[in-house]
């Protein structure tokens, strides 16, 4: 380890060597090798550095694997010689996946193809050799069997690919197909008999931006539609014609209208639907329905290509906004009989001007326990039958831990779902024929949200196959997490579609692309360990432990300000820290308030225990009686450790097949195993962070003056390994700017924060510790001679 390590004590020494001993005898590699191997493959690069990149930098690359060679068994698309055809009055969506394609062969494959525009009648069967691309207008015997505008079928022979679209878009997600298959494959082959028929399970897949607000470029909606998009939400918590929200959202950037005329003709090329925001505070006065519907008339006319609208209780509500959970005595059935009135004035008005705009009631906001499924289905049975309701799929499903009962606090992964209110909600809305969509994390979660994505991929598809087991019938695939292109959303794209490949044979083929040949194996039995580990993080939701724990300090004293601070004036502290103050701690004001891990250094809660309850859900269901005198810390650091040492267990595979992969693809290799490093020192890192605070507040609150000479050697056990992990963590995040951000926030941490909590954890070490213990310990020496001098 590094010379700033501080060996003290046993302990500290056992569990180093367990943390970076290497495992040769198995053939495995440790984290020490691995982060060696880092250093020298990867080079620095600056926050922003990757948005830069999906932004600017064309869609293909070379993915050509030097040696392939076509198996007997396949079609192989000579290097010229071969033409694309469409059909001649093609419109923007085919047209533009045509273009696409022919790039795509050119920059991926080394193949150039011909793109012409023809009529397509009797002849487009004969049209050889090439690819022929019709839909079910000039073709209606090659669509027979198709169903939907995204349904397509591909057949290929010895010298000929036909796809056949329902309608455009099908055509358009064959045309992407057909790159991932030749992506899977590394080469322009096709098993020369292939005759696929898919259709789309979701007749709506929509996504958030992870890039930024409004920030929507050509190549990025395009790297949507390939990964199977056909939807985007723009943008959160704004009106699309620039009128202000409601009082609670004033601070929200206001949208311009031009901006979004803009992106809807751009995203319309990729066949791209958007969907945006009505937000409006009704309170079901005459004067303020007519106000309701003069905005929504309003905006339906200046933008008549919007596909729908969301109405989410966090900027469509009733009277008076609360948090979900928060609404203290209100009558829950009376205010959502009044919100369901406010959606249907909006259907009402929309619907005049276009039946086929969708309007999407999201009732977020309104309890989501366990045991509020009765309430939630109530609504669901009140809700206008021209809606399609946006259902949250996860959010509030129940677990137990160690016998205790706990309900996901917000979007997480350990769970696959559906929740228990979310069930009773799907059945209502299917026994009265509606559709329903969800709102439903595919590949990345705000447990973990400041890491790209999540590499669970089994843990994922079950939650895939219980999508379709509940017959959701579109989805919101993210929040402020946002889209951004990674083996997760390749994977989610195949299981959109009917006639996908079994999972292990697509992720076989993802890892030998991503890792080599040799690596398959290895990689395979990581991303089984991490879907495995995902179920043992009980820290659910936007919280400090999964998404800022290796840049949050471990505060002994309190520090010293680092913005202004008002303790002194008429104004209130604590609420200047609120939303409209900053949201910020003056003592620490990186992170957003929520994501700081803070103690009450009044030492009157323990701030590690009300963590334990409060993130795990557990205070929220038992009885308060029956957690009196129960510590549910140990429990809760207890999963957290066993999730780490899962994430541990695969990353010695991981690790091995990165150090391993081909000279070509060891960099990016090396990339996607510092994603699972940072997910596990942000476990290790909350569990010390929690356990250091649990021994601070003991400290200094208990009587017993033998017992604090050992918290304070713990507490520099901790510290010292913290500051090791530290200095990983800061390494990981100065070479992937993808880490530590999250759009609704940016970054929540970057690698000038980490080196502030570094300095603070070495003063606490160095100054602050040492000096505490001269005080307490020498008063404790003192005691304990004026005992023995009384019994002498």
């Amino acid at each position: 380890m590094r010379s700033t390590r501080i060996v003290l004590g046993c302990l500290t020494l056992s569990l180093v060597a367990f943390l970076v001993a290497p495992s040769a005898a198995s053939g495995q590699t440790s984290a020490q090798e691995f982060e060696t191997q880092m250093l020298r493959v990867l080079e620095p690069e600056k926050p922003y550095t990757y948005h830069a990149a999906l932004k600017e930098t064309p869609v293909h690359r070379d993915r050509r694997a030097a040696d392939s060679t076509p198996r007997p068994d396949e079609l192989a698309i000579p290097v010229n010689g071969w033409r694309l055809w469409i059909p001649q009055d093609a419109g923007q969506v085919l047209s533009t996946a045509a273009e696409d394609f022919v790039d795509y062969l050119h920059t991926s494959m080394g193949v150039t193809a011909e793109l012409i525009r023809r009529p397509m009648r009797d002849g487009w069967r004969d049209l050889t050799p090439g690819i022929t691309v019709v839909t079910a207008q000039q073709a209606p015997e090659c669509t027979s069997q198709l169903k939907a505008d995204k349904d397509y079928r591909i057949r290929t022979n010895a010298d000929q690919i036909v796809i056949c679209g329902l309608g455009e878009s099908g055509a358009a997600y064959a045309l992407y197909n057909l790159e991932s298959r030749m992506n899977l494959r590394e080469a322009p082959f096709l098993p020369h008999d292939l005759d696929t028929v898919r259709h789309s399970i979701y007749q709506t897949r929509m996504v958030l931006n992870w890039l930024g607000w409004m920030e929507w470029p050509d190549p990025y909606l395009s790297r949507l539609a390939h990964d199977g998009f056909d939807a985007i939400y723009a943008s959160a918590y704004a009106n699309p014609n620039g009128v202000e929200g409601p009082p609670h959202y004033d601070a929200i950037r206001q949208q311009t209208p031009a901006q979004m005329t803009d992106l809807l003709k751009r995203a319309a090329r990729f066949g791209i639907r958007v969907y945006t925001p009505i937000l409006y505070r009704y309170t079901g006065t005459p004067e303020n329905e007519q106000g309701l519907r003069a905005l929504v008339r309003d905006i339906v006319t200046q933008f008549p290509d919007i596909a729908g609208y969301i109405l989410l209780t966090e900027g469509f509500y009733y009277d008076e906004w609360f948090g979900a959970g928060g609404q203290g005595d209100a009558d829950l059935k009376e205010w959502a009989r009044q919100w369901t009135r406010g959606v249907e004035i909006v259907a009402e008005e929309c619907h005049r001007i276009d039946p086929a705009i969708e309007i999407l009631p999201w009732e977020y906001n309104i309890d989501f326990r366990p045991q509020q499924a009765a309430l939630k289905a109530y609504v669901m049975s009140i809700m206008p039958e021209d809606t399609i309701p946006l259902l949250t799929w996860e959010n509030g499903k129940s677990f137990k831990m160690d016998g205790l009962t706990g309900y996901l606090r917000d979007y997480s992964l350990n769970q696959v779902g559906p929740a228990e209110v979310t069930e009773a909600q799907v059945k209502e809305l299917k026994r009265r024929g509606m559709h329903v969509y969800a709102k439903v994390d595919t590949f990345a979660s705000w447990q973990f949200g400041t890491t790209p994505y999540l590499p669970a991929p089994f843990q994922w598809h079950r939650r895939y196959q219980a999508l379709e087991r509940y017959g959701i019938d579109g989805t919101h695939e993210s929040w402020s997490n946002g889209y951004k292109p990674n083996f997760m959303t390749e994977v989610r794209a195949w299981y959109c579609w009917t006639d996908a490949p079994p999972l292990t044979e697509l992720l076989r083929a993802i890892a030998r692309r991503d890792f080599g040949e040799e690596g398959v194996d290895l990689v395979l039995q990581a991303w089984s360990e991490f879907s495995e580990a995902i179920k043992s993080v009980v820290d659910t939701g936007p919280s400090p432990g999964t998404n800022n724990a290796v840049a949050n300090p471990f505060f002994f004293q309190q520090p010293r300000r680092r913005t202004m601070t008002i303790e002194h004036s008429w104004w209130d502290q604590q609420k200047w820290m609120t939303h409209r103050g900053g949201n910020i701690n003056p003592h620490w004001p990186y992170p957003p308030r929520f994501l700081l891990f803070y103690p009450d250094f009044s030492n009157q809660v323990n701030q590690a225990e009300t963590y334990a309850r409060a993130r795990s859900g557990v205070v929220r269901i038992e009885p308060a009686a029956k957690l009196e005198g129960l510590a549910v810390l140990p429990i809760f650091t207890r999963y957290l450790t066993q999730a780490a040492e899962g994430f541990e267990k695969g990353l010695r595979s991981y690790r091995k097949a990165a150090m391993e992969a081909p000279d070509d693809k060891r960099k990016d290799a090396v990339r996607e195993v510092l994603i699972v490093e940072q997910m596990q020192r942000m476990l290790r890192s909350a569990v010390a962070m929690l356990n250091f605070e649990d021994l601070r507040f003991r400290l200094m609150t208990g009587e017993e003056q033998s017992a604090k000479r050992g918290m304070l050697d713990e507490m520099e056990t901790i510290l010292a390994d913290e500051i090791d992990r530290t200095e990983s963590s800061l390494e990981a995040a100065k070479r992937d700017s993808r880490l530590g951000y999250e759009m609704e926030r940016d970054y929540v941490y970057e690698p000038f924060v980490i080196e502030e909590k570094l300095e603070l954890l070495r003063r606490t070490l160095h100054e602050e510790i040492p000096a505490h213990r001269k005080t307490c310990c020498a008063s404790m020496d003192d005691e304990g001679a004026g005992r023995l001098r009384k019994e002498d």
